[in-house]
């Protein structure tokens, strides 16, 4: 399936090659960016691969991203309730033996429910629901879903939630620190009180990455922030979060050669 610009011929063209790698984007009760998602993908240039939460198989995919929303409608705790989808079964043995996966805002959570990362996510500190473009720091460039980026690169992606208080102990946020487990890092101002300024980590093998800002929603010219951290205004820019699809397919292609 190929993918019409929505305005003129601004956003980058996707690299063909990367076509045959497919990544998986799971699907909850509640969840409401598994589209974008999957349009991001596209966008990068991949084959996106729809997953229901029910099913028992991940049709083979090459990756799997667990988007944004508020999957059960965040009954008990955001993502608690995903946690024990009959898919999720499938997505921990995947990820446990390589698998790479993704958790953006609401699948950062559930990826801490399901303990592929450490820490959890609680109300933010205002305890208001936030809607921003925000300012990150690429602070782990050696991921499966960061290697498009320059370690310490600053990019802008939008970020929208209420429980994105990223909160641990400090034995595991100084190990977090201390092995460069730290993903992303908020710039500027810290939007919901998370420590440390984390806006996303990986696990310690560099396939499992969670963040709380929203990338997907930055891939495509003239629809993302209007800005971006290394310049001024620019209308026909905002695709500072393509990178994060690009660096999965690069992975995944590079993996089958």
């Amino acid at each position: 399936m190929s993918e019409t610009p929505l305005i003129g011929d601004f956003s980058p063209a996707p690299d063909r090659g990367l076509s045959g790698a497919r990544v998986g984007v799971v699907t909850f009760p509640g969840t409401l960016d598994d589209r974008d998602a999957s349009r991001a993908v596209r966008l990068a240039g991949g084959t996106a691969v729809s997953l229901w939460h029910g099913d028992h198989d991940l049709q083979g995919v090459d990756a799997v991203i667990i988007p944004g929303g508020f999957s059960y409608g965040d009954y008990l705790r955001a993502g608690a309730i995903s946690r024990f989808a009959p898919l999720m079964d499938q997505v921990v043995d995947a990820a446990k033996g390589g698998l790479p996966v993704l958790g953006i805002c609401n699948g950062f959570q559930v990826l801490t429910e399901a303990h592929l990362l450490p820490g959890s996510m609680i109300k933010n500190n205002h305890l208001h629901f936030i809607c921003r473009d925000q300012r990150l720091r690429v602070e782990n460039a050696e991921t499966a879903w960061t290697s498009e980026y320059a370690a310490g690169e600053e990019i802008v992606v939008p970020l929208k939630n209420q429980d994105g208080q990223y909160v641990a102990d400090e034995k595991t946020l100084d190990e977090l620190e201390g092995e460069g487990r730290v993903a992303f890092r908020y710039v500027g101002t810290n939007p919901n009180g998370s420590r440390r300024d984390i806006a996303g980590i990986t696990n310690a093998a560099g396939n499992v990455v969670g963040l709380m800002p929203h990338p997907e929603h930055a891939t495509e010219a003239g629809f993302g922030p209007d800005f971006s951290a290394a310049g001024p205004v620019d209308l026909r820019g905002g695709t500072d979060g393509l990178g994060v699809f690009i660096s999965v397919l690069k992975k995944i292609v590079a993996g089958a050669k």
